[in-house]
């Protein structure tokens, strides 16, 4: 038996996951954006997200430089973007949900951050006191998250869905040159990254569908020419309409 992520799992639930318990319904009947971090970021005014509930997905934090977006909370998993946004997430004045095994590793003193499990076998969480699956994404840990604080209806924007890349799922490169993958040339420029999974992600995007709509909720995809066809589209500005305000 592998007794490291076993005492590391025992080690959380002692001591972080009771602080999860404050976010449970806080959001009950409301509607939210989560922001991936595709280019098509890039052709939309995403000023108008500064009144509704957001989620921000790693590197997020670049899109700051460009428009303030008055995020709610922000959400990270990847071992490799943790490492490279310590900074970042040292400063974070909102919610900051990071996986707790590679975010271990780091002596953060924000306040702001709480701590997550991934890695569960479950497909899908609706008590992230407990382990979550990631799902090959972090925008399906943020489905769990958004799903436990009661948010009614989910709304994808720049979950694009399409990346250009050669080698495996999962597999480990250094980025040579501009990031075309991402809204920010800089985003993974001249750093590791790991290719991404879409098939996996496609598997768990389904799930998520399924949760949702067997509870009287629903996940929309107002993302620009986004790739991904597992949600019902909506423009960007008929999501804008719909969703609810702070």
């Amino acid at each position: 038996m592998n007794i490291k992520p076993l005492a590391s799992y025992i080690f959380w639930k002692l001591k972080y996951s009771h602080k999860l318990l404050k976010y449970h319904g806080i959001h009950k009947g409301k509607s939210c954006f989560i922001i991936g971090n595709g280019p098509s970021l890039n052709k939309m005014d995403l000023s108008k997200l500064q009144a509704h509930y957001t989620f921000g997905l790693n590197k997020i934090y670049l899109m700051e430089q460009k428009v303030k977006l008055n995020l709610s909370y922000l959400v990270s998993v990847n071992d490799l973007v943790i490492e490279q946004s310590v900074n970042e997430f040292e400063g974070m004045k909102i919610p900051t949900f990071l996986s707790y095994r590679p975010a271990s590793k780091i002596n953060f003193r924000n306040p702001n951050i709480e701590y997550i499990y991934t890695g569960a076998k479950k497909p899908f969480q609706k008590n992230i006191m407990g382990k979550i699956r990631e799902g090959a994404t972090v925008t399906y840990v943020a489905m769990q998250i958004a799903y436990w604080m009661g948010f009614e209806k989910v709304i994808l924007i720049g979950v694009d869905h399409s990346f250009k890349a050669e080698g495996k799922p999962h597999e480990k490169q250094v980025m040579k040159g501009n990031d075309i993958n991402h809204f920010d040339p800089n985003y993974f420029k001249g750093q590791m990254w790991g290719l991404p999974d879409l098939e996996t992600s496609e598997i768990y995007y389904n799930v998520a569908k399924q949760v949702y709509a067997e509870n009287g909720r629903e996940i929309l995809d107002a993302t620009v020419e986004g790739k991904l066809e597992v949600y019902p589209k909506i423009t960007f500005e008929d999501a804008l309409k719909q969703a609810s305000l702070k």
